[in-house]
Formats: C-alpha cells, structure tokens, sequence
C-alpha cells in the first residue's frame, strides 16, 4: 500500500490550460525586432565609444612587453622600510575609519531628504541635486579644494572622503528606504503614527541590513581610496607610493603594494563575514 505521502510525490503536475500558457509564454517573449534592434544599437555605441577612446588590442600587445619589465623590475620587494610602511598604512586605515564614519552619519542625514516616500518635494530635489553635484566632482578634486583649505595631511583627506561619501553612499541610503515594504508603513498610517514614529518603526528597521552592508562597502572602498588620496598630499600612503616610483625603487614600491593587498583584503573578509551575519 502506498503511504499518502508517496501518492502525493506520484500524483501528476496540474497542467495549464492551452490559452494560459499562452499568455504566460507571450508575457515573458521578448520580441525579436526589439532585441535585434536592442543589440545592434549596444553594439554601435560601444563601437563608437572604442573609437572615440582610442581602444587599442594592437598597442595594448606592444606594451605589453613595457608591462613585463616594469613588474621585473619590482622582484625582489624591499621590506626594509617596513616600519615607515605600517606607519603610512595605519594613517590610511585611521583615515577611512574617520571618514567612513563622518561620512555615513552625513549622508544618512542627507539619505532621509532624498528618499521619497520620506521628504517633501521640494527637499527630495534639493538633495538629490547636491548629492548629483558631488558625484561629478572627481575625489581628487576634492582633496585639492581641501588640501588647498587645511593645509597638507590626514585631515584634507578625511573632509574629501566625508564629501564624496555623501554623493556617492547618500543616493544608495535614498534607494534603500524608498525599496522598503509599504505594507508596515500603511499599517501605521491607518493608526495615526507620526511621520516621525514611520520613519523610526517602519522604514529605518526595514532598511538597516541594506545600509549597514552599503557602509561596510564604503568602509572597503576608503581604504583603497585613501591611498590614492595621498598622491595630491591628503595623508596615507599614497604620497610614498608616488615618491617610490619617481625615484625608481621599485622593491620598496612593491613592498608598499603587498602590503595594501593585505590590508584590503583582511578588511574584505571581516566586512563580508559581517554582512553575511546581518542578512
């Protein structure tokens, strides 16, 4: 005798009716002359683009050869400078965790001004604008105008990773909350509660995960960005790495760059450890 569960696991799949399989078949058909027309057009933009560029697989073969001397010449790394290595590393660790922080306050703030199931209009545009005009201005830029302001160091930099993080981090905080469920915020809304109690009860809690995730992200993109930020003297060190290179070291270059994988990819495992927690 079969057990209700084996007849269960026999019994056949329920079939669609002819005319609702096709409709579902024709809902999920994507046209042809669309895609065809779709693909013809990518292909000419990025066709365009390679030759605006100047995208060269031939020139990219000859320097090759440049490439391979160049990392040659990095072979064997010179560690004797280690301590001034860790030094300039726990600077530029210093300044990403600043800035980092700073910088998620900030656009968390700016966040709640340019979500839309939040803000009023006329905030929504205010915010989103000033965050659009930080995202076109190049970090560099920024720790220029800063450096040009402070004075060399740590500190420039610090203000320009704070800055670009509320272009950059800010839109993706306004697109967490305005993707949160509306089910809770309606539910409240029928009670009465305050803009305020939604805000705090309905959408932050939904949206925590995401922003945490996203600021472990930021965290891990400052680090690296830190050590390009030293290059127009903001501190870290992305100054030592330029020094490295124009005086021809190329084993104290390399050391400087084992040693920023290491830290890069330390921080990447600990943040994706702790976001693998938090989802």
């Amino acid at each position: 005798m079969l057990t209700v569960e084996e007849k269960r696991r026999r019994k056949p799949a329920p079939q669609l009716d002819p005319r609702a399989r096709e409709r579902m078949e024709r809902a999920f058909r994507i046209p042809r002359a669309r895609f065809i027309v779709g693909a013809v057009l990518a292909v000419a933009i990025f066709l365009w683009s390679a030759n605006g560029a100047q995208f060269d697989f031939l020139k990219l073969g000859d320097g090759a050869v440049n490439m391979g001397e160049f990392i040659l010449r990095m072979f064997p790394p010179d560690f004797s400078k280690i301590g001034l290595i860790l030094a300039l590393l726990t600077e530029t660790l210093q300044m990403a965790i600043v800035g980092t922080a700073i910088g998620a306050v900030l656009s968390l703030i700016m966040a709640f001004g340019a979500a839309s199931n939040i803000a009023p209009t006329w905030v929504y545009y205010a915010c989103r604008w000033t965050m659009n005009i930080i995202r076109a201005l190049p970090d560099l830029v920024i720790a220029l105008m800063f450096v040009s302001a402070v004075g060399l160091g740590p500190f420039a930099g610090i203000l320009a990773m704070t800055i670009g993080s509320i272009g950059s981090i800010g839109k993706v905080f306004a697109e967490a909350m305005e993707a949160v469920d509306r089910g809770p915020i309606t539910a409240m809304e029928s009670v009465g509660a305050s803009r305020r109690q939604i805000i705090q009860y309905a959408i932050v809690p939904q949206a925590l995960p995401l922003l945490t995730s996203y600021t472990l992200l930021l965290f891990e993109g400052n680090v690296r960005g830190a050590t390009i930020l030293g290059l127009v003297g903001a501190g870290g060190i992305g100054l030592e790495l330029t020094t490295a290179m124009n005086r021809y070291e190329y084993g104290h270059l390399f050391a400087m760059v084992i040693c920023i994988i290491v830290l890069v990819t330390i921080i990447d495992q600990a943040s994706a450890i702790i976001r693998k927690k938090i989802t």
